[in-house]
């Protein structure tokens, strides 16, 4: 459960973006979304080492300018 301390002078508008960017920091919606299915802990760990190896890839690389 999310909680967002609101002061009594601040806008709607504010509250809102406060709650989504808290919503967005909890990565909420990342967990719902692989809970939805069944990953095998060699695939996840397969898939999490791909990333890496993707990742130091990209950072290797010599800037371009």
């Amino acid at each position: 459960m999310l909680i967002i301390d609101v002061k009594d002078s601040e806008s709607i508008d504010k509250a809102l973006k406060k709650y989504k960017k808290k919503y967005e920091k909890s990565q909420m919606l990342k967990q719902l979304r692989a809970r939805k299915h069944f990953t095998k802990k060699s695939v996840e760990r397969r898939n999490q080492v791909l990333k890496a190896a993707y990742r130091q890839q990209i950072l290797s690389k010599p800037a371009e300018i």
